[in-house]
């Protein structure tokens, strides 16, 4: 086996595979009756603002990233790798490529937004040169809580 890691867009048939890393990874916002849906997702995708990328090895997803925009601004979103192949520079890899589909549609700013206790993202995302726009506040409103 080569064990290189190999990346690449998802497309809804991927769709179970990418659930069950979030899963795997912890990730504990995610919204399967909502907004995180097979049809949503579907509906997401097909808009050509949302892009699902994997980063597999030996053909085993190991990490994704969903990278979208609003014609505006970018944004990183639901970045996960697998916790035993952490460390391994594949998060890395991942906001790279997220960042590169980006910038192919336009996008000259890319944001991400980090929960409080997620340390290991905030300081990826620092070594990375974001900047931590501390004072703004995240305001949301929502049609339903799976939303």
């Amino acid at each position: 086996m080569s064990h290189k890691p190999t990346v690449r867009a998802l497309a809804i048939g991927d769709y179970d595979r990418w659930m069950a890393l979030w899963q795997a990874a912890g990730l504990h916002s995610v919204r399967p009756l909502g907004r995180d849906g097979r049809e949503a997702f579907s509906r997401q995708l097909k808009g050509g603002t949302h892009t699902m990328i994997g980063l597999e090895v030996d053909g085993r997803l190991v990490g994704v990233v969903l990278a979208t925009h609003d014609g505006r601004k970018g944004w990183i979103n639901r970045l996960a790798v697998l916790p035993a192949h952490r460390r391994s520079g594949y998060a890395v890899r991942l906001v790279a490529e997220a960042e590169s589909v980006l910038r192919a549609e336009g996008i000259s700013v890319i944001a991400a937004l980090i929960e409080p206790q997620n340390e290991a993202s905030l300081e990826l995302f620092r070594k990375l040169g974001y900047e931590d726009a501390s004072g703004l506040h995240y305001v949301r409103k929502k049609d339903s809580p799976e939303d």
